[in-house]
């Protein structure tokens, strides 16, 4: 089975099944009848950018000699916007290839503030979009996973700055984040899987039209049935 079309599968059974690491991926394929050992789904994996959401020697690390930052959020009652905002990278399939996505989002209202795309993991393309974020507003507490981007001097000295304080998940990044993880569940199931982009330029071009949509026409019941624009803008 070819690569894209198998890595296509792995994501949408991550979506299910966050807490799936390379094993029970692989366990998981093999049970639907496709032939590939543990090696190539790990490999497959890594370059998608995904990790089982349960600490284990399978939870990605960060770089080395990136410094790590305490998880803020446990507890904390957010109440307004701009009180925490948080970033995160996931992998869109297409046609032919895929891409990273990045968001950067507000906790509070779900307000997707500002995204782009890159056809590799880079740590730039993440501090480009944080940089943009930060041009409509600064938030208090910025949350990330400990991934290299984010643990990178050029993503944490752009938010300290900045005078951010910085927070990172402690536990895997589907659970101390769990609200852009419901970000990519929505726009691959909505948007992504269902409209199949061929390349990147009609992808950026479904991008922009699904995140205008997000923002200001989908209505989250978590949000009182008003949309993230709205709750925004009001401050709930």
């Amino acid at each position: 089975m070819e690569n894209l079309a198998l890595m296509r599968l792995i994501d949408k059974q991550y979506l299910r099944t966050p807490f799936y690491g390379y094993p029970r991926m692989t366990l998981w394929l093999n049970k639907q009848g496709f032939n590939v050992n543990a090696k190539r789904v790990a490999r497959l994996m890594r370059v998608m950018g995904l990790q089982a959401t349960v600490p284990g020697p399978h939870t990605s690390r960060p770089h080395p000699g990136h410094k790590i930052y305490p998880y803020l959020l446990r507890g904390m009652k957010i109440s307004a916007p701009n009180e925490v905002w948080s970033a995160d990278i996931t992998y869109i399939p297409m046609r032919r290839g895929f891409m990273y996505l990045v968001a950067v989002m507000d906790w509070f209202s779900r307000y997707v503030i500002a995204w782009d795309l890159s056809n590799s993991m880079e740590t730039g393309f993440c501090t480009t979009t944080l940089s943009r974020a930060l041009r409509t507003g600064r938030p208090h507490i910025f949350n990330t996973d400990q991934g290299s981007q984010f643990t990178s001097e050029e993503f944490t000295g752009t938010l300290l700055k900045a005078n951010i304080q910085i927070s990172m998940d402690g536990r895997g990044r589907a659970l101390d984040n769990v609200f852009i993880e419901r970000l990519w569940r929505s726009l691959k199931y909505e948007d992504i899987y269902l409209r199949d982009y061929c390349d990147g330029h009609t992808l950026h071009k479904g991008l922009t039209r699904y995140f205008r949509f997000y923002n200001h026409e989908r209505p989250h019941s978590s949000l009182d049935n008003r949309t993230p624009a709205t709750y925004h803008q009001e401050g709930g």
